[in-house]
């Protein structure tokens, strides 16, 4: 479990190494106000340098940061977070990969120094390496999206949803993998606004653990499996979704096709699949704000291949 105390501590430990990222007012819509969260500029192109520092900077600062640096699973963000962090201290880092992670990943990866390492085809294949990788060398282990450090260093960016809006906002959109991201933003943001987790109607990991009442195992496909295709969900993001009363909602391949096609023709914003997710829900009507709603929609990364939208 994590909480907004914790978030606030993120934010102080983390200020200096990660942006703060612009909103944007847009028309609304079906909204009474709506925002973009443009977390697409952050460093290494996703929301995820706010959990790896935050976790990479704790491990330093208590003296648990060891000799064999960082060893991490990823679908590619998290690796990059993670690569890029373990640089900005001085340390190595080996981050493993499913063998379909997207080129312009793998290459950004090798870019930032990091030893890459590609198995299987899904993430819980890569995790499974990783953590035996971590155990054997006794490198600090990184998980993507279930750590407290991880999640509470994402919350931050609810905190600056917060502040840059004046409080204002009544929803947050915001796509679901593992559920870091909206485990960070529902603590930060319990009793101010309501979370929205959306998700692929083929990966529906946050939807399923409610029905459930535990996280439990999914079958992993589609457009956006390469940065929403965790096979179930974190147990802190459960628990922060039960306790604040996160809301699913799933859209179609189609529609986050249609809703990443509409961000570069309307606004030049070049999202991955999984990000323009959170758009989809409203362009569909899978969310349906009422007419006075004051919504924000996180844009939560960029690590794409761009060529199909021109």
């Amino acid at each position: 479990m994590i909480d907004r105390l914790d978030v606030e501590a993120a934010a102080r430990r983390v200020a200096g190494h990660v942006r703060r990222t612009p909103v944007t007012e847009v028309e609304p819509g079906p909204a009474g106000r709506m925002w973009l969260k443009l977390e697409l500029v952050q460093h290494t192109g996703s929301f995820k340098a706010r959990g790896a520092f935050n976790h990479v900077l704790a491990a330093r600062d208590e003296g648990r940061l060891p000799g064999a640096g960082v060893v991490a699973a990823s679908g590619g963000n998290a690796g990059l977070a993670f690569a890029y962090a373990a640089a900005e201290v001085g340390a190595p880092a080996e981050v493993f990969v499913p063998e379909t992670a997207p080129a312009v990943k793998v290459a950004r990866l090798r870019a930032l120094g990091a030893t890459v390492v590609q198995v299987g085809t899904r993430y819980a294949e890569a995790q499974d390496a990783a953590t035996k990788r971590a155990a054997d060398t006794g490198a600090l282990f990184c998980h993507a999206y279930d750590l407290p450090e991880v999640c509470a260093g994402q919350g931050t960016l609810g905190l600056e949803i917060s502040e840059q809006t004046g409080g204002e906002v009544d929803t947050v959109l915001i796509a679901v993998g593992g559920g870091g991201l909206m485990a960070g933003v529902a603590a930060a943001l319990a009793g101010t606004a309501r979370v929205v987790g959306v998700e692929p109607e083929t990966i529906p990991t946050l939807e399923r653990a409610l029905h459930a009442g535990r996280p439990v195992d999914v079958d992993v496909s589609g457009i956006a499996a390469d940065s929403l295709g965790a096979t179930r969900l974190g147990d802190i993001a459960f628990s922060v979704a039960s306790r604040t009363g996160v809301q699913p909602v799933l859209v179609s391949d189609e529609a986050i096709i249609e809703a990443r096609r509409h961000l570069w023709a309307e606004y030049r914003l070049a999202v991955e699949h999984g990000t323009a997710a959170a758009l989809a829900a409203l362009r569909t009507g899978a969310y349906r704000p009422s007419p006075d709603e004051r919504v924000m929609v996180v844009l939560c990364g960029a690590n794409t291949d761009p060529s199909d939208l021109t």
